[in-house]
């Protein structure tokens, strides 16, 4: 009979913002010896990693890991658009570049660039989110006091065709339409487009369209995960929006609590879809 692995043991690497505190918490709740692995000039301080690495120094949290008996590894948290040029690696990070350079095409291709780099160390890539679903919204429906309106459902439609069509080029994962295509997500992330939003509408307008953020078709939600927070609620508002949609179990809510309350404060409504 085959031994169940009990091994809970796993490391994350933790970049920029709130992130990797909540998923940190979230993981060792749920019973997992959380080893941190704090990525040098994005991780937050007051996070207290394990251990500090730069983005060039993968061997020494490789050797770490194995030499812990760590088997898992999530990714969690920002690091924009890194610049490959700005890397100073190390023997191991420079063997993996080329494995990563082979595959990089745009950021569906890097996940599997990473993937295949880190099961060659014996090393199993997993979603935070599948070890913790606290992390994302479980079931589909309205989260917020405020419901979409029939308008409201249309510019969804239209969000979710759109999502998926720039999601199979491997273009982005955010849209924003009202009645037309306002704005789609490209190299510069969500937050940037959505103040490109703000910048253009009118702050008087009455409030109409919606942000959407979906995961795309075949996308590796190990590497590369969709998240809002009450950041994007901010922004939302801001851009004169009536609502946010993103899909159940493979989107980060940074801050579920704040994110929904922060929501009815502002009158945005909330929409989690399966599909």
């Amino acid at each position: 009979m085959r031994k169940k692995n009990t091994n809970k043991k796993i490391a994350l690497v933790a970049g920029a913002y709130d992130l990797p505190f909540l998923t940190r918490d979230a993981l060792k709740r749920a019973g997992w010896d959380v080893f941190v692995i704090g990525l040098k000039n994005f991780y937050d301080e007051k996070l207290n990693p394990d251990l500090v690495i730069r983005l060039g120094g993968g061997g020494r949290a490789v050797r770490a890991a194995k030499r812990l008996g760590i088997s898992k590894v999530t990714f969690v948290g920002s690091l924009g658009h890194p610049d490959l040029s700005d890397l100073r690696p190390d023997l191991w990070t420079l063997r993996a570049l080329i494995t990563f350079l082979k595959y990089q095409r745009g950021y569906d291709s890097m996940a599997i660039a990473i993937n295949k780099i880190m099961e060659k160390q014996g090393l199993e890539v997993v979603a935070a989110q599948d070890l913790a679903p606290e992390l994302a919204f479980d079931t589909a429906g309205v989260k917020t006091r405020a419901k979409p309106s029939a308008a409201d459902k249309k510019n969804i439609e239209r969000a979710i065709q759109v999502s998926h069509t720039i999601g199979r080029e491997d273009i982005g994962a955010s849209v924003v339409v009202d009645k037309q295509v306002i704005a789609v997500e490209a190299a510069e992330g969500t937050a940037k487009m959505l103040d490109r939003v703000v910048a253009m509408r009118d702050k008087k307008r009455k409030s109409s369209g919606v942000f959407a953020k979906m995961t795309k078709p075949g996308q590796d939600l190990r590497i590369d995960i969709p998240a809002i927070g009450v950041d994007t609620v901010n922004a939302v508002a801001a851009a004169r929006l009536k609502g946010i949609v993103v899909n159940t179990k493979t989107c980060f809510v940074v801050n579920k609590e704040a994110v929904i309350k922060q929501a009815n404060t502002l009158g945005i409504f909330i929409l989690a879809l399966d599909e």
